[in-house]
């Protein structure tokens, strides 16, 4: 057990050390307290010992010089066990420290803050505080170091209950906190002079701060744990972590996954919208008047996949569309709002997932996709494009304005579709998707086949495709089916036999100049 007698207390954020303090008075513990924090504390009746009085010099510099001197670090830092230790510090007549209770300037606060200056966020670049709270913990066997006022209640109740004592294995477990908080710290300030050096957008060494939200009941499959954790930035945004879980059974790994796939294309549009998503491909995306329209279309592209799918709207849910899929297996709805008509029509199915985030139609800040390979990490910039600049026609048909207002739904369709994809549509509304396959044939016959099982007709639809066609009988495919418009990349060897074939049926062809692959 580790006896609290005498403890450094200087925090930024003040909230509860007042009562922890009169805590550690009530069993007579020396508190050594600097700045504000010493104010506070005598203010509020707490008899404290100025740092300048344990020194021997006054605060220096405005305050940037106060507790980094020998007599707080040697007192931080000698070792209990060591007699050779406790003499040199009787020698110098310099006293123990048993307790530290810090937290840094608000650096990230005055980071995010617009209206702050160059001059204030160098100045809340904390010196002493990391320097503390390192030399504590790297002495938690004879000190405790607290750094959150989370675990101010913690520490009451133990100093209570062992009469003025904490334990050892309390005292090491808060040495998690400190270089989690430095690290962070250190993070944010590398982050913010990366900017002003204005490095390179992919540096030698990159970091990535995550924090848990929850544990997941699995991950992809019952044999594999799973967490959730949310990535520490300094944007704010409508991210899939702040989304706010209104009823339903507990998220799931693949929930999640299929979440993030539905916003990525129900972000795209500004007119009302419907996704619906399975296994992270759209089994259907309809645009309309309003959402339960929406719905009702993409719903039908493909109502076998539709069964126990994910749900993504850009609109608020009325009683409408809750009585829409009240008696259908959805598993997940995330919107921007739900009515109380809708919630209380949808209390009924407890195991239907609601989840709420505002304005998810809005592009996300956030501009990097991180995949993991063995020993590695990828890091690419999000592909937040849609089109690489102003279309091109390449046929000798044109394409009309409806004809075209439905090659740049399906183009924004495919773009979040797995490749290879053919996207047909017709009316803001797709008649048939064909997802991750190996050839581009593959993919406009699965398209073709989930439209005619749909009873869909094809005849006067659109078809989008995510890369280049490498040969004309894709093409042709699609031809024969009555498509008459076709929208993709362009760039293959091949392309003017490709645009022949287009011509050939009198299909309009433009090329956008930008692939989407999504692997």
């Amino acid at each position: 057990m580790i006896r609290i007698k005498r403890a450094i207390i200087s925090v930024s954020d003040k909230k509860g050390i007042v009562e922890l303090a009169r805590e550690l008075r009530k069993f007579k513990v020396e508190i050594i307290s600097t700045g504000g924090t010493a104010r506070k504390l005598e203010n509020a009746g707490i008899r404290v010992k100025k740092i300048s009085k344990v020194t021997g010099f006054p605060e220096l510099l405005e305050g940037r010089v106060k507790t980094l001197h020998p007599k707080i670090f040697a007192g931080l830092l000698a070792r209990r066990d060591k007699a050779k230790h406790l003499k040199e510090l009787e020698k110098q007549n310099i006293g123990l420290i048993d307790l530290v209770v810090v937290n840094l300037y608000p650096f990230e606060k005055t980071v995010k803050n617009e209206r702050a200056n160059e001059a204030e966020i160098i100045e809340n670049i904390d010196i002493g505080g990391p320097s503390l709270l390192r030399a504590a913990a790297k002495n938690f066997s004879d000190v405790v170091v607290v750094t959150r006022p989370e675990r101010y209640g913690e520490i009451i109740a133990e100093l209570n209950k062992n009469n003025g004592q904490i334990s050892r294995k309390t005292s090491k477990n808060l040495i998690l906190d400190v270089f989690q908080l430095t690290s962070w710290y250190d993070h944010l300030i590398s982050q913010y002079f990366q900017k002003m050096a204005g490095e390179e957008e992919f540096p030698d060494a990159k970091e990535i701060f995550l924090e848990k939200i929850q544990n997941l009941r699995y991950g992809e499959n019952p044999h594999q744990k799973a967490s959730f954790y949310r990535e520490r930035v300094l944007e704010k945004g409508n991210f899939l972590t702040e989304a706010k879980k209104l009823q339903g059974k507990e998220i799931s790994f693949n929930n999640l996954l299929d979440l993030e796939a539905a916003l990525s294309i129900v972000q795209e549009f500004k007119e009302p919208a419907a996704v619906v998503i399975k296994h992270t491909n759209p089994a259907g995306v309809a645009l309309d008047k309003d959402v339960t329209a929406a719905y009702r279309k993409a719903y039908k592209t493909d109502p076998v996949s539709a069964f126990g799918s994910v749900v993504a709207l850009n609109r608020k849910v009325d009683k409408s569309f809750a009585r829409e899929i009240k008696n259908r297996f959805v598993e997940a709805v995330i919107a921007p709002d739900f009515s109380g008509d809708a919630l209380e029509i949808l209390a009924k199915k407890k195991n239907l997932r609601l989840l709420q985030l505002p304005t998810p139609h809005s592009p996300l800040p956030q501009s990097y996709d991180y995949r993991r390979v063995s020993g590695g990490l990828l890091i690419q910039e999000k592909n937040n494009k849609l089109f690489g600049g102003e279309l091109k026609t390449a046929t000798k048909r044109k394409p009309t304005k409806k004809e075209i207002e439905d090659l740049k739904f399906a183009w924004a369709v495919a773009k979040h579709t797995k490749s290879n994809t053919i996207v047909l549509a017709k009316n803001k509304t797709t008649l048939g998707v064909g997802a991750g396959q190996m050839s581009r044939v593959d993919a406009s016959e699965i398209a073709i086949r989930k439209s005619e099982k749909s009873n869909l007709k094809i005849k006067g639809a659109v078809a989008a495709s995510d890369a280049f066609f490498p040969f004309p009988d894709g093409v042709n495919l699609l031809a024969e089916k009555g498509i008459t418009a076709i929208i993709q990349p362009g760039g293959s060897l091949r392309d003017k036999e490709v645009i022949a074939a287009a011509d050939k049926n009198k299909i309009a062809m433009v090329f956008t100049g930008m692939r989407h692959f999504k692997h």
